[in-house]
């Protein structure tokens, strides 16, 4: 039976990163996923955005951290992730949503954002040809922006392998082995692996993973639609977040990638909850029309591809992260809420610095944040 120290099981936006950072700290590790290639399940699916301009620490921090790595990536390893610092940009319509987003100020900035409230003329400039009518201001966070995410995970996964992480594909996690209340390793639909560790980071399929071993965790898969364009000569590049809800949606969101290309996306409501992936016929009159009432000289873009990819949700729209109190050995790295790719890096040299108990204390925050056994309750303010 082939042993490691680590197992994780996913090789998505935070298995891959977690085995990147286990291999930098020397830790066998071994990586098992059931596509053909890393990023094939639902990386592949974000739309890229990577914001730290988040409500609460832990995410804040978290993010920050993938930040550093995202924007020095191709400085220190050569590889393309087509990083864009082109910010987020939160536009406001409405005086509640003022109001929030201008309460939220003090603690971002605590936790080192780089961030402000402006006023209409100034969220003009940044969003150009915004509809001004009744416009109120926004946030601007600068220094966030997007990469790709399959050239992202691709680089992650050589950096992995370089490191001497194996990856193991076209292979399913059928059940965690437990002996004595402790983990022994995997049972995949192949073969057996031994390790003392198992770390779910499986996404949409956690819940599946943990009842394995009797473990229930609050993770729901739910799905999102999302589409790109033509590509056209930039004119914005920022991410653009209207966080009012109309019918049949929370907010919608939108940014001209490093290609020209407008990607989008829309948070259902009610969510869709489920496994299902094939797109659906409302996504782009819903959608569509609500862009370009915001950004009326979108309105002749033609749009090439639409897909649906899922999101691992929790109650409070926060990751679980953390070790399991019913079976030792088992690590919770999931329910990203659809902010895996963000999140990843961050939460990947978390986990590994839990493994070989090297934990500071901003990760004990972070982690008591992202606790499997905290009080579900309430809501991050910009999930």
């Amino acid at each position: 039976m082939k042993t490691s120290e680590v197992i994780i099981v996913g090789a998505g936006s935070v298995g891959v990163p977690t085995a990147m950072a286990l291999g930098e700290l020397g830790i066998k590790a071994r990586v098992i996923d059931m596509h053909p290639s890393p990023g094939q399940g639902e990386n592949k699916h974000a739309i890229g955005g990577i914001r730290a301009t988040h409500s609460d620490p832990g995410k804040i921090l978290t993010c920050s951290r993938s930040l550093e790595i995202f924007t020095s990536w191709e400085k220190l390893y050569g590889d393309n992730i087509e990083w864009l610092k082109g910010g987020y940009a939160f536009p406001v319509y409405r005086k509640t949503d003022e109001t929030m987003l201008k309460k939220l100020l003090p603690v971002q900035k605590k936790y080192g954002l780089n961030i402000d409230y402006l006023g209409p003329k100034e969220i003009q400039q940044v969003i150009p040809g915004i509809n001004p009518q009744g416009l109120r201001g926004g946030t601007f966070s600068p220094d966030d922006g997007s990469i790709s995410p399959l050239l992202t995970v691709n680089a992650f996964y050589r950096r992995a392998v370089d490191l001497g992480v194996a990856f193991h594909f076209k292979e399913r996690v059928s059940k965690i082995q437990v002996k004595d209340g402790r983990v022994i390793g995997v049972e995949t639909d192949q073969t057996r692996y031994a390790a003392p560790v198992v770390v779910d980071a499986a996404g949409p399929f956690s819940t599946e993973l943990g009842r394995t071993v009797g473990v229930d965790i609050p993770v729901v898969p739910d799905s999102h639609e999302s589409a790109i364009t033509e590509p056209v000569k930039p004119f914005f590049r920022c991410m653009v977040v209207d966080i009012r809800p109309a019918p049949g949606s929370k907010n919608f969101y939108f940014y001209q990638n490093l290609h020209g290309q407008v990607i989008f996306c829309m948070t259902p409501d009610p969510p869709i909850i489920g496994t299902a992936k094939g797109e659906t016929s409302v996504f782009l009159p819903q959608v569509c029309a609500r862009i370009v009432h915001l950004l009326p000289r979108l309105k002749n873009l033609r749009v090439r591809r639409t897909w649906r990819g899922l999101y691992p949700m929790t109650p409070d729209g926060s990751p679980v992260v953390g070790w399991n109190r019913q079976v030792n050995g088992l690590l919770h790295a999931t329910g990203m809420c659809g902010q895996g790719l963000m999140l990843g890096p961050g939460t990947g040299e978390m986990v590994a610095r839990m493994i070989a108990d090297q934990t500071t204390d901003d990760d004990q925050m972070v982690l008591e944040e992202f606790s499997p056994y905290r009080k579900f309750v309430g809501e991050e303010a910009l999930k």
